[in-house]
């Protein structure tokens, strides 16, 4: 969806500290390559992560209310504005990550506090969400002293919408579920990864047939080949997103793929940058292209445009957004625009036509 003139509308999920009122908005325009209207579209208590249904119809967002944390949906008008619908919470910390399906008919949580993954049945007449229909919690721990516990870090389904694949940071796993109609999720198969790697975002090839995995803290990604018929995973490849002369902190972040599944892109908190690899579409493997600053502090996400023509990345702990134009041939990124300012920025997605 676009509005008249043909700019794009995203939306900017955010840590509701310092300035910080909730949901941002923005408008994007291709043409001059240029960020305008940020203002706030709906001021809710730490709305880090969003999702919009595939008909563009709503938006979901984590949400904390109190001491409770949950999700909350938002119908979307024409011009982009959000009109607050529901939200359902459960007691203690709000989750990390949230996504739908297709459909429209199921929105997906992962709690990285509490260790846990849920379902709620969307109302197809409004769009409005139902009470938590599963809950699952993991178990186990791992090397690392953050992995005390289970942290889930993602939830998504599978391209062919048969599993939900959950990656879990504190005990080093990717975890298939199967969904029920009535939402009861039920553990399919379990892929242990590397000792203290810490999986933690992840992302599809288009062709459904290659997942890769960005690592927070061993900042690799890791290639895996998924077989359809029963929801399982393999490995196939562990590839650094830093140089080799980079020995300070760094966490890795978020990760996104080309829709032509030739580039991917893989977000460094602490080296500062986004890791641009080249994708061989034969064994799914990657090859290293270039490193790009973020020209700021703490990339926490960043988003492909519609066009595909640019990349808009959020620094969390320097407060701006961040432009680059991407050239389609190379997947390399040039620095447009970096002093866009907006409060501890966590994630951005756009509207799609």
């Amino acid at each position: 969806m676009t509005n008249t003139s043909k700019k794009y509308i995203g939306y900017i999920g955010t840590y509701t500290k310092g300035e910080s009122k909730g949901i941002y908005s923005f408008t994007f325009d291709p043409h001059i390559a240029k960020i305008e209207n940020i203002k706030v579209a709906a001021q809710i208590e730490n709305p880090t992560y969003l999702t919009i249904s595939k008909d563009q119809r709503y938006l979901y967002s984590v949400i904390k209310k109190g001491e409770d944390g949950g999700v909350a949906a938002f119908s979307i008008s024409e011009d982009g504005t959000l009109t607050d619908i529901n939200s359902d919470v459960l007691a203690g910390s709000p989750p990390c990550y949230v996504s739908v399906d297709s459909q429209n008919s199921y929105v997906f949580s992962a709690n990285y506090h509490k260790g846990l993954v849920d379902s709620r049945i969307i109302n197809q007449e409004d769009g409005s969400i139902q009470p938590v229909a599963s809950v699952i919690k993991h178990e186990g721990s791992g090397p690392d002293p953050r992995q005390e516990k289970p942290h889930s870090h993602y939830v998504e389904l599978t391209p062919d919408e048969k599993y939900l694949a959950v990656v879990e940071l504190g005990i080093d796993a990717l975890i298939t579920y199967s969904v029920e109609d009535d939402g009861t999720l039920t553990k399919a198969n379990f892929l242990p990864l590397k000792a203290g790697s810490g999986p933690r975002h992840l992302v599809f090839h288009p062709n459904g047939k290659f997942a890769y995995i960005m690592t927070e803290f061993s900042s690799e990604v890791i290639v895996l080949t998924y077989y359809e018929k029963d929801g399982h995973f393999t490995e196939k490849q562990y590839i650094s997103t830093l140089p080799a002369s980079f020995t300070e902190n760094n966490q890795g972040s978020a990760i996104h793929i080309s829709s032509d599944g030739r580039f991917i892109y893989a977000g460094n908190r602490g080296h500062n940058s986004i890791a641009v690899f080249s994708v061989n579409q034969e064994s799914g493997e990657l090859n290293f292209v270039e490193h790009v600053s973020t020209e700021g502090d703490w990339p926490r996400d960043f988003e492909l445009d519609p066009s595909e023509k640019f990349i808009v990345a959020s620094n969390q702990e320097s407060g701006n957004l961040v432009l680059f134009s991407r050239d389609k041939n190379s997947g390399k990124l040039t620095l447009i625009q970096s002093d866009i300012a907006v409060p501890y920025p966590v994630c951005v997605k756009f509207l799609h036509e």
